[in-house]
């Protein structure tokens, strides 16, 4: 799956559902007027399509790949089937489920009553949560389009980032040097979600 690349659009009947290994896919809702915000981040831990499996068969938000890598797809239909057979799968569907709901619900709060440097410190954690190093390759744009502020705004939050010796930005690609630093300088919100994911499903998947 390549950066930028849409897996489905708002209002599309999904035929097959994926499963992301080593990408990062974004679940973004976009405005009439073209404007957009994510919602949520799904990597290793999870699964693009939830709509599909829960019965609503389509879903308003646009799911976009974050960071490039690759994932397994899987024909809707045969999740389906195994679904209403309400086995170990269904259970382990319906947890991540609600851990999903869980960042989306913690991300709407962050966006309305946490700084931006708060959001994009949380926004880095929950991206390197999903990542096997410790870059994000990332336009500022794209930052922005993401969290659904200025450029200009992101700019200035990475530099302050920079200056205090917690990231490296150069060319497109965040390099994290110091979590800890970003653990302590961001919100609740982070720490919320990953207390939810870790609850909720097998180490070897919310790892």
């Amino acid at each position: 799956m390549c950066l930028g690349e849409v897996v489905y659009e708002s209002g599309a009947i999904l035929s097959h559902l994926l499963f992301p290994t080593t990408a990062i896919v974004s679940l973004l809702y976009v405005l009439a007027n073209g404007a957009a915000a994510e919602i949520a981040l799904v990597g290793h831990e999870g699964i693009v399509g939830v709509s599909m499996f829960m019965g609503g068969k389509s879903t308003p938000s646009r799911a976009i790949v974050q960071s490039a890598g690759r994932g397994f797809r899987l024909k809707a239909e045969m999740l389906e089937d195994e679904f209403r057979q309400a086995g170990p799968v269904q259970h382990l569907l319906l947890r991540y489920t609600q851990a999903l709901i869980t960042q989306m619900s913690q991300t709407a709060v962050c966006n309305r009553h946490h700084s931006l440097d708060q959001q994009l410190c949380r926004w880095l954690l929950l991206s390197l949560d999903r990542l096997r190093g410790n870059e994000i390759v990332m336009t500022q744009a794209l930052i922005a389009n993401m969290l659904g502020v200025r450029r200009g705004g992101v700019a200035e939050s990475a530099v302050k980032l920079q200056d205090a010796g917690l990231i490296r930005y150069a060319r497109g690609r965040i390099s994290v040097r110091d979590r800890r630093g970003l653990e302590e300088r961001t919100c609740e919100c982070y720490a919320v979600v990953k207390k939810e994911y870790d609850r909720l499903l097998p180490p070897q998947i919310a790892k």
